[in-house]
């Protein structure tokens, strides 16, 4: 039998700007967020996957693991190799036997919070025990990030009521940012709106939805998502100052078309 959890975020939600987790009994559910959240990052300064992620599963024996914050590292033991995975916190002992989808590959990984380097490791978004196998998801979605081309995405819904909130002084409004963002590019911009989607710690920033009922949700341009040392909490109505950047590209195919960032976020 497999045990289920809830994930995060996040994390998690759709990536959309959230992981879609599966819905399948004997599974844990994670989110692959957790692979920038908490403190960690890189050991390289990357900020993607470098291997080609697998839909295939591997299993084997957990020879080691620890929790560090919300998650649960456990290093695997398939008969022939030392796997690393990470997942959403899980209860696990030494001795059982995990199966996983091996969905998100980092190399030269440091984990802060554990103050711990990983040549190798894989964060997923499901684990089977016992023999059953996890529920493919497919190829996870930081929860910040939409694997994406064209306009950034509204993120998945949350039951926010957003209504019309109309622009601060001197700002303007989530549609007018994606209407002008070439020529805001590099500039310094001011909108209001509501925190719809609200990650903490990733890659050293908190990252954010906010809508304003301006903007399109068919064409996408109603939802703007923010980077910032400031925290908040979804429902809130924030004004928020930042500089805008286009065609954002984090790579491995995870960009934004725009995007605000290291912005000051003050409650309203």
């Amino acid at each position: 039998m497999t045990l289920r959890t809830s994930s995060l975020i996040a994390v998690s939600a759709a990536l959309t700007f959230v992981v879609g987790c599966s819905k399948t009994p004997d599974a844990v559910p994670g989110t692959a967020s957790l692979a920038a959240s908490q403190g960690a990052a890189p050991a390289n300064g990357a900020t993607s996957p470098v291997p080609a992620a697998s839909t295939s599963a591997i299993s084997g024996t957990v020879a080691e693991t620890m929790d560090a914050a919300n998650y649960t590292y456990v290093r695997l033991d398939t008969g022939k190799d030392q796997v690393w995975i990470a997942a959403s916190q899980f209860p696990v002992k030494v001795g059982e036997t995990l199966s996983v989808v091996p969905e998100m590959p980092m190399e030269n990984f440091h984990s802060k919070a554990l103050n711990r380097d990983f040549p190798l490791i894989y964060f997923v978004s499901n684990v089977g025990r016992n023999g059953q196998a996890p529920a493919a998801t497919g190829a996870p979605v930081p929860a910040m990030m939409t694997s994406r081309t064209g306009a950034a995405p509204a993120p998945a819904p949350q039951q926010v009521e957003v209504g019309k909130i109309d622009p601060p002084a001197g700002g303007m409004s989530i549609a007018d940012v994606w209407a002008k963002r070439d020529s805001l590019s590099g500039k310094t911009v001011v909108v209001r709106g509501k925190v719809v989607k609200y990650n903490a710690e990733i890659m050293g920033f908190n990252w954010l939805h906010i809508q304003d009922g301006s903007g399109s949700a068919a064409e996408k341009t109603n939802d703007l998502t923010i980077t910032t040392s400031d925290a908040v909490k979804v429902g809130d109505t924030v004004t928020v100052t930042g500089t805008l950047a286009t065609k954002k590209d984090f790579g491995a195919g995870y960009a934004y078309d725009a995007i605000v960032e290291k912005a000051a976020v003050k409650l309203q």
